[in-house]
């Protein structure tokens, strides 16, 4: 199997809970509570199997280090450093709503339901931006290991 395909696939996966987000959103909108429970657990589960793709070539494959120019390296890094936090701060509230929404514990649901979906949009356009320019504007560098691929060490 051709290894190169599993940053499309995750990243593919992150654009489809994004949108299932949103479809989420609209439906709860509507009121249509049970849908809206079923497309925002799909949601999380597109966006968990983003993590284990994810997670699973930086363990056996490595990361992709940036391959532009030296000089667009510090602010690719910064980029990217932003893309890992967010991305970790909307897992984190993922989760809560997820729990909160499944155990009805609806004041917090509705109070965080919607920061977090913001929170989800924000991690998946970064995301999709970090997969731009590391294999479409410029030729992706060396698949190293996580620290080297971010800090360049």
């Amino acid at each position: 199997m051709d290894l190169k395909i599993l940053p499309t696939i995750s990243t593919s996966f992150i654009v489809i809970s994004a949108v299932l987000v949103a479809i989420g959103w609209g439906l709860i909108l509507k009121r249509n509570v049970e849908a809206h429970k079923k497309v925002m657990l799909a949601a999380g589960a597109a966006a968990l199997i983003f993590f284990i793709i994810y997670a699973s070539r930086t363990i056996f494959v490595g990361n992709t280090a940036f391959g532009g120019g030296e000089h667009l390296k510090p602010y690719y890094t910064f980029f990217l450093i932003f893309h890992i936090i967010l991305a970790t701060v909307g897992a984190v509230f993922g989760i809560v709503s997820i729990i909160s929404g499944l155990k009805t514990n609806i004041k917090l649901h509705r109070r965080i339901g919607p920061i977090t979906s913001i929170i989800w949009f924000f991690v998946a356009i970064t995301g999709v931006l970090v997969y731009v320019l590391l294999y479409v504007l410029f030729e992706p560098g060396e698949t190293t290991s996580v620290i080297k691929a971010i800090l360049g060490f």
